[in-house]
């Protein structure tokens, strides 16, 4: 599809969105937002609650104070409501990474609220879990810091709720996660905020309809994680007004179904990236300029164009990185070539 740069380029920032606020009066009936806030309160007192999960359900006695996450992807999404995270999983020190293994995104929320390294992703160790007598737990079906496999010993320690990070975006994990802890009227408060900040930074980009764009965490030489409509990546890239294109499965060369991801095969690479756009997750300029000189990959529509971004943070989305990616579309995105 064509580009009209002269129209991406004079649109005008969008006039703030109104949140309809009406001013209390004077006979004391509550506004819809107060009516919000004191349902989210009702909820948020009620102990003991039995919360649905992957596993089927777990009943949770009192609200969490002190919360072990073994899901070190949804550490974030706790922060971002001030659920009481007492330690969580870590990662090795990196780019993408602080000195203690904390994913950068969110490493100063976590040394904010005290929380402890509990062991990287991949050794398991369930003393150290029982060290931090926690009253929740936290476990995902999916990904490298799954344990699944040790479910049975977790929830002898405490109520332990199983999550899907893979199928839902940062919203839908988190309101499962505020369920679960009490922190319901967070959860919404963040979400509301930012869904009005994306439909700002959409109006602003001004994306041609019928713009596509393929979402791709490049190795080249290797397998490629490509994003599926129906992950959390694909849901935030449509918010800013693009269609993404779903990769096809026949290049999956991963044994597991994700509904994040396909694992394409770099011969079927130059199949599955076709949109018109490709955001490069967790990735670097020089990874841009990696993936567009890259000979297979050369009569791509986004390489023949040169619209190739790389999005920083951007692996495991959560409140925290999400905020950082509309960041760059707000302040940095150079906006489409023709």
């Amino acid at each position: 599809m064509r580009f009209n740069l002269r129209t991406i380029a004079s649109t005008s920032v969008a006039a703030t969105l109104m949140l309809g606020l009406g001013a209390c009066t004077a006979s004391g009936s509550a506004t819809p937002e107060t009516s919000d806030t004191q349902s989210s309160a009702t909820q948020q007192s009620q102990w003991p609650r039995t919360i649905t999960d992957e596993k089927g359900s777990v009943t949770i006695e009192e609200q969490p104070k002190r919360i072990v996450n073994t899901a070190m992807s949804t550490t974030g999404s706790l922060l971002a409501i001030d659920a009481p995270v007492a330690a969580t999983t870590v990662t090795t020190p990196g780019p993408e990474a602080d000195s203690n293994g904390f994913f950068t995104q969110w490493s100063e929320a976590a040394a904010a609220a005290n929380v402890q390294p509990l062991y990287k992703i991949g050794n398991f160790d369930l003393e150290s879990i029982i060290a931090q007598d926690p009253d929740l737990i936290v476990v995902s079906t999916s990904g490298a810091d799954s344990v699944m496999d040790h479910y049975d010993q977790l929830k002898e320690i405490a109520p332990t709720i199983v999550v899907n990070y893979s199928n839902k975006d940062w919203p839908e994990l988190t309101r499962q996660l505020a369920a679960a802890t009490g922190h319901e009227a967070e959860a919404e408060k963040i979400i509301s905020e930012f869904d009005e900040r994306a439909a700002q930074v959409k109006e602003k980009l001004a994306i041609p309809s019928g713009t596509t764009a393929s979402i791709v965490s490049y190795n080249k030489g290797s397998a490629s994680p490509v994003g599926k409509t129906t992950g959390p990546h694909s849901r935030l890239i449509t918010a800013l007004g693009f269609e993404v294109v779903e990769p096809p499965e026949e290049y999956n060369t991963n044994p597991q179904k994700r509904d994040d991801f396909v694992f394409t095969s770099y011969e079927g690479l130059a199949k599955s990236a076709t949109g018109d756009a490709t955001f490069l997750i967790a990735a670097t300029e020089d990874t841009a300029k990696s993936f567009l000189s890259d000979p297979t990959l050369a009569n791509l529509p986004s390489v023949k164009s040169k619209n190739v971004f790389p999005l920083a943070n951007s692996f495991r989305l959560d409140y925290y990185s999400s905020s950082q990616i509309l960041d760059y579309f707000e302040n940095d995105f150079p906006s489409l070539a023709k």
